[in-house]
């Protein structure tokens, strides 16, 4: 089964540096029927002005990984790590037992495009850790791309959660296709442009929580961009 969260549904947030659109409740956007997806908690899609972002903030027991689409995203937090993300690049922090950390657009003139993903750890009081990886060159059309797991591969990055994340971009001549175990649900959520999923159109910034499926089937056009999460039951 396949039931479509469109892109409108989201709550949204708009503070002039700041337009952000959430799929699931964040911060003041509150709805009882929208608290996440299993330990999937938060999608972020956040579009951040030149020379503005999120200051220095506190966060503990969660996985947040970021994965940035257009622009340049400056990261620094209190474990003294630091890094400039460009698109197609990903990090992924454990907050863990507490950790500080900001996320600002070092551009004087473009803005920044990012999304944030929150996933609930599988135990709390996990040490904190810092990783960031490029993936642009091994985003080929028409694959999934492993980007961040419980048990990752491929140079994927690592995320205390029974969780895999994939990003994919259809190829106009074939159809990129997942297996899902027995079990397993899915959360897709489209980063840009439109697809098809299963046989159901997405459009940008549409979402889709997918149950009692074992085949994810994702075609669509090549400048699409779509994000993946295969999550135990």
């Amino acid at each position: 089964m396949i039931t479509l969260r469109p892109a409108t549904a989201r709550g949204h947030t708009e503070i002039g540096w700041l337009d952000s659109w959430h799929t699931f409740s964040f911060s003041d956007y509150r709805d009882p029927k929208h608290m996440g997806f299993g330990p999937l908690r938060v999608i972020n899609d956040d579009r951040v002005a030149p020379g503005a972002g999120f200051g220095m903030h506190p966060h503990r027991d969660m996985e947040i990984i970021t994965y940035v689409l257009d622009g340049e995203l400056e990261h620094r937090d209190s474990m003294g790590n630091g890094a400039v993300l460009h698109p197609g690049e990903v990090q992924a922090m454990t907050a863990g037992t507490g950790i500080m950390h900001s996320e600002y657009n070092p551009s004087e003139k473009t803005e920044v495009r990012l999304v944030q993903i929150w996933i609930q750890p599988e135990k709390h009081g996990l040490t904190p850790q810092y990783a960031d990886q490029t993936f642009e060159a091994a985003l080929k059309p028409g694959e999934f791309r492993l980007i961040a797991a419980g048990k990752p591969s491929g140079g994927a990055l690592k995320i205390h959660q029974d969780a895999s994340v994939y990003v994919v971009k259809p190829a106009a001549d074939r159809t990129a296709k997942l297996e899902l175990k027995p079990g397993r649900r899915a959360w897709i959520q489209m980063l840009r442009g439109t697809a098809s999923l299963n046989g159901k159109a997405l459009n940008e910034g549409d979402g889709a929580a997918v149950t009692d499926e074992l085949l994810l089937e994702l075609s669509g056009a090549p400048d699409a961009e779509v994000m993946v999460f295969d999550l135990a039951a």
